[in-house]
């Protein structure tokens, strides 16, 4: 069973006035004689809170049901079933902090180390500013150091991409290349996330992945060219090293740990790199397929009320099930 999202346009008359402004996404389902409505959000990071649930006993079909309760528009079908994940791929409809371990097969272990590679990344960026401004001839500056930030974080980044590669079950001891990484480009829908540095105007959007492509695996990844062409050979491509690469190689690797981890531990941390990230980046998802978000699976005891009522639905959530990644 796969659940249906939409946009929502009006709001029952039980709720806040127009609060499908501020909760404009929804998805559905039907479940053991239920309709089920999660609310959720169209911007930012797309959150759909199982908290703000809408259910009733099913009459009729499931798309008149959320056209004519929440005047649903653009219905579209969800990729995984409800109640599914893919491990280690981070979607809207992940969203308790405390579940996220077992909802992404992670551990604490795994993101303690994963948050000391990119606090340490940060760290030697943040010290890079405070020498070299960002202006438009600041970001094409060049040095030894940063051709060592931007040999670090795309080796990080290297690094990332052959765990994905083993998690989809490539053999761990093949030599990989971006002919390989590549094919996680979709999957890992590596181009929706933007990041933007605080206080610098000058500096666009970063979408560090935006544009990769199959036909270029590397060279479409201007950063990544940069980082593969000045450690062969730096005499020739030290120009290469830039402090602009080196900012988006380390958004590369914001996007990576959000992938894995989600955006929580970044934003709403108490952790020194949380402090660190809020201090230098904005960021968030941008126009994200909704096909691809995840569902919560919540399952009403048959002694529930049929009428058309709001409540929460965490308590009657199930576990999830977890899918491979398929590439």
């Amino acid at each position: 069973m796969n659940a249906i999202v939409y946009k929502n346009t009006k709001s029952p008359s039980f709720l806040v006035e127009n609060f499908h402004l501020s909760e404009a996404r929804g998805l559905a389902y039907e479940q053991d004689g239920y309709f089920i409505h999660i609310y959720g959000k169209d911007n930012i990071w797309w959150d759909i809170c199982p908290g703000m649930m809408v259910s009733q006993g099913v009459d009729g079909t499931l798309d008149d049901w959320v056209q004519n309760t929440f005047g649903a528009e653009n219905i579209e079908t969800l990729n995984l079933p409800v109640g599914e994940v893919l491990i280690d791929v981070w979607r809207p409809g992940l969203l308790n902090p405390t579940n996220i371990y077992q909802e992404l097969e992670m551990t604490g272990s795994k993101q303690r180390v994963a948050e000391q590679t990119l606090r340490m990344l940060i760290d030697k960026l943040d010290e890079l500013l405070l020498y070299i401004e960002p202006s438009v001839n600041g970001l094409q500056a060049y040095s030894h150091k940063t051709r060592e930030l931007l040999i670090l974080a795309c080796t990080e980044v290297e690094n990332v991409w052959k765990r994905y590669m083993i998690i989809a079950n490539y053999d761990p001891d093949s030599t990989l290349n971006t002919n390989h990484y590549v094919k996680l480009h979709s999957p890992l829908y590596l181009s929706n996330y933007e990041i933007r540095l605080k206080t610098y105007d000058n500096i666009e959007p970063i979408r560090p992945f935006d544009g990769w492509s199959s036909d270029q695996p590397t060279k479409s990844l201007l950063w990544y060219d940069a980082y593969n062409q000045t450690k062969h050979d730096r005499s020739r491509h030290f120009s290469k090293a830039t402090l602009k690469n080196c900012i988006h190689a380390i958004a590369a690797n914001i996007v990576l740990f959000c992938v894995s981890f989600g955006p929580n531990p970044l934003l709403n941390g108490k952790s020194t790199l949380s402090a660190l990230i809020n201090q230098l980046f904005d960021f968030q998802l941008i126009e994200p397929d909704p096909k691809s978000f995840y569902a919560p699976k919540i399952q009403l005891p048959n002694t529930y009320s049929k009428e058309l009522v709001c409540g929460g639905g965490e308590k009657f959530m199930q576990a999830w099930i977890l899918k491979p990644l398929m590439l």
